[in-house]
């Protein structure tokens, strides 16, 4: 009689870890919340990525300590160099993956070529910008604008471009 109830209480207990584990699957099977705070759909990564280029701007701000002068610069340095300026889409993968291999290199050609248009209106907006600074300011931005020693990507070892976390 012993044995039976020690095999009865076993089969319990089974049958309980067993339900709590499907409990557990069933509360995982839920869409994930991100990795670490990341954001798991494009809206939320959007708006992530705003946050944090808010932040690098406010900070560039500053450290340079503008004049009264220099805001004007600063502003319309912004407007031409923020998200809603440089904006725009990634194509759609699906559509993509449907061209035929000189359509997909067409349409690279042509996304490459609208980038190369941002990027000059972006050297055009600095260069005002830059202009305005001081000499002190000028090695303040150099220093922590991307690719400045605490800016945001660097050239690894092996080329390439490496985030750099600071």
């Amino acid at each position: 009689m012993n044995v039976l109830r020690k095999s009865i209480l076993i089969g319990f207990t089974v049958l309980g870890m067993a339900a709590a584990q499907a409990q557990t699957q069933a509360e995982n099977s839920a869409p994930p919340a991100g990795r670490h705070g990341a954001a798991v759909n494009k809206e939320q990564m959007q708006a992530k990525m705003a946050e944090m280029y808010a932040k690098r701007q406010a900070k560039m701000h500053d450290l340079l300590k503008l004049t009264a002068q220099q805001e004007s610069a600063w502003a319309t340095y912004q407007a031409a160099i923020g998200p809603a300026a440089t904006g725009g889409t990634l194509p759609d993968r699906a559509a993509i993956a449907k061209m035929s291999a000189p359509d997909r290199m067409a349409k690279m050609l042509d996304l490459s070529k609208q980038h190369q248009v941002k990027m000059e209106a972006h050297l055009a907006a600095l260069t005002a910008f830059y202009g305005q600074l001081t000499a002190e300011q000028k090695a303040i931005f150099d220093d922590h604008s991307r690719g400045g020693a605490h800016g945001g990507h660097h050239f690894g070892p092996r080329g390439g471009w490496h985030g750099q976390r600071g």
